[in-house]
């Protein structure tokens, strides 16, 4: 019992430490994604694939993602 109440603090530091790691690599990957969509997007663009104005609109939609992403990261 003794044991227990003196380990518990140092369990529970261990699991907010993960739950902030997993968060992190969560966050890594949404902009990871969102990061790859917009090159991908000015590939197509830049290839004939879609046109200036769908690919303003994606752009415009993709960057405000992206924005909206790192704004929530940051008050985190």
């Amino acid at each position: 019992m003794v044991w227990q109440l003196l380990t518990w603090p140092a369990a529970g530091l261990i699991w907010i430490a993960q739950e902030i790691l997993e968060t992190a690599e969560v966050d890594t990957d949404e902009k990871s994604r969102l990061q790859k969509e917009l090159t991908a997007l000015q590939i197509a663009f830049d290839l004939g694939d879609i046109s200036e104005e769908e690919f303003l609109l994606q752009e415009t939609t993709l960057l405000d993602a992206l924005e909206a992403f790192e704004v929530a990261s940051s008050t985190s």
